[in-house]
């Protein structure tokens, strides 16, 4: 469901200048004494409790600055990813939250609090999942390691008084991103080789402590040196560099480090993996900002050349393509034999949810749904697309009754809450639909206006009653989240 919504591409912010540069390390065995737990320091400048008010933060900056792509389906794939490696990281001190930004350069970056976010170009970059898994594992090690806080520890056992420039920058870039970079810059700016040489370390340390939670996942870890060499023969003459190569260079000195590591590892070779191949066709079909042609081709050269159990992934892009395109008797040849082949796949499912609404039949979709339900109760996936078979019925209530389910285990979930909001409005449930419209301002850290769309349910509520209860309650939480907010940037 949620189908592409075409929107502007907003330039990196503060945490892809934070972002940690080149190693030249040396090799040592993986599993040795070299991989020492220095990941707890730096709480002398920074304690977890604050990163995890900066991290909050900057997400609320970030949903309100960049196009983040809320698509149920890529974010259920990235998270269980995403968490299938932090399960496996070391020193893990923080919950860990996946995003996904629609921007097909080719990126990657962690901020404080355990949030990674990727640019939807990795998918078109990546060939399996393990090379995948092993951009996300680095990352994951930057915050694993608490590297942004342990810069700012550096930086002010060596300049005390750089430390609160460089705290301000990172209070300013809150409210205003460019502004902050541009303070950070100038902050940094009599301090390169020390922060170069940090960095160094900073990039080395990621390095090897990804591989091992690559190792310890299941993964191959020789697809970290494969993409980075690939990368750099890519890369190797161009004039404009992708903003991952800017922020993690790739000297050689680096590509071989990494190749002399994985080699000491023990060789795993996972079977290709399915849910890859099909969430990578919904970002070309969907994301990739290609014209449905020009889409179509990709998908079909891609599929010439991919493992004979992965081509069906290829056929489920075309099948959107299609969809999108409004040519649905072609889409529903394509993929009704995939969904009838895996019903419970959850990127089938989304589509054929998708499909039955475009021909007009509901009905099935709900059917599906509902069986689908059965057997995956708790999916986000299957939750979010049944309340939206349920509005496109008229059936507002029942869609109603499952979205507060829904929105109570996912609250950051913008889809829920607006697919609440309109569903309260066609009831003519205005107190209602003014508290979903809240948390989406919220979530955007638009405290004012959420606050004033709260009061304003607050006065249409009966007095005295459960709902003027609750959203004076709401208020008053929302009041503190806007002092804390507040407090950040004037510290």
């Amino acid at each position: 469901m949620f189908q592409k919504k075409k929107r502007s591409l907003l330039g990196l912010c503060l945490v892809s200048a934070l972002s940690l540069s080149i190693a030249v390390p040396s090799v040592a065995e993986p599993n040795s004494a070299d991989l020492p737990d220095i990941g707890t320091v730096a709480g002398s400048t920074l304690s977890i409790n604050k990163e995890l008010q900066y991290g909050d933060a900057y997400m609320r900056i970030l949903r309100a600055t960049q196009p983040i792509i809320n698509d149920p389906v890529l974010n259920q794939y990235i998270d269980d990813l995403g968490h299938r490696l932090v399960s496996h990281a070391d020193n893990v001190k923080t919950p860990f939250q996946f995003i996904l930004i629609h921007n097909p350069v080719l990126n990657a970056f962690a901020f404080f609090g355990g949030h990674v976010a990727l640019h939807s170009g990795l998918f078109l970059h990546t060939q399996t999942e393990s090379e995948l898994a092993s951009v996300m594992a680095h990352e994951i090690s930057h915050i694993t390691q608490r590297h942004l806080a342990r810069r700012m520890e550096e930086e002010a056992r060596n300049t005390p008084a750089t430390i609160a420039a460089m705290a301000g920058s990172l209070l300013l870039a809150i409210a205003s991103p460019q502004a902050g970079i541009a303070a950070l810059n100038a902050t940094m700016a009599g301090h390169i080789q020390g922060q170069l040489n940090y960095s160094r370390s900073n990039e080395q340390e990621a390095d090897r402590f990804g591989m091992r939670t690559l190792e310890n996942a299941g993964f191959n870890v020789m697809a970290m040196p494969r993409f980075f060499s690939r990368l750099a023969a890519e890369y190797r003459y161009s004039s404009k560099p992708p903003q991952m190569l800017l922020t993690h260079p790739l000297p050689q000195s680096r590509i071989t480090d990494t190749r002399q590591r994985a080699q000491q590892y023990k060789a795993h070779h996972p079977k290709p993996s399915l849910s890859f191949y099909l969430a990578r066709s919904r970002v070309v079909a969907r994301y990739s900002d290609l014209k449905p042609a020009s889409a179509l081709d990709w998908l079909s050269r891609h599929k010439a050349q991919a493992p004979a159990a992965m081509k069906e992934a290829f056929d489920y892009g075309q099948a959107l393509v299609y969809l999108d395109s409004d040519k649905l008797s072609q889409a529903k040849a394509t993929l009704f034999p995939l969904w009838k082949k895996s019903p419970d796949n959850p990127f089938y499912l989304d589509a054929m949810s998708d499909l039955y609404l475009a021909l007009k039949q509901a009905s099935k979709a709900q059917a599906m749904l509902n069986h689908a339900r059965k057997n995956n109760p708790d999916s986000a996936v299957i939750l979010i697309n049944y309340a939206n078979v349920l509005y496109d019925e008229g059936k507002f209530k029942a869609a109603i009754h499952v979205l507060q389910r829904y929105t109570h285990a996912h609250p950051d979930d913008v889809n829920g809450w607006d697919l609440l909001s309109k569903a309260n409005n066609r009831l003519g449930n205005e107190q209602e639909e003014l508290a979903a419209r809240a948390e989406i301002l919220a979530l955007k850290a638009q405290w004012t206006k959420a606050i004033q769309y709260y009061t304003q349910a607050s006065q249409l509520a009966k007095l005295g009653s459960l709902e003027q209860a609750r959203y004076d309650a709401r208020i008053d939480q929302l009041l503190v989240q806007r002092d804390r907010f507040t407090a950040l940037q004037k510290n």
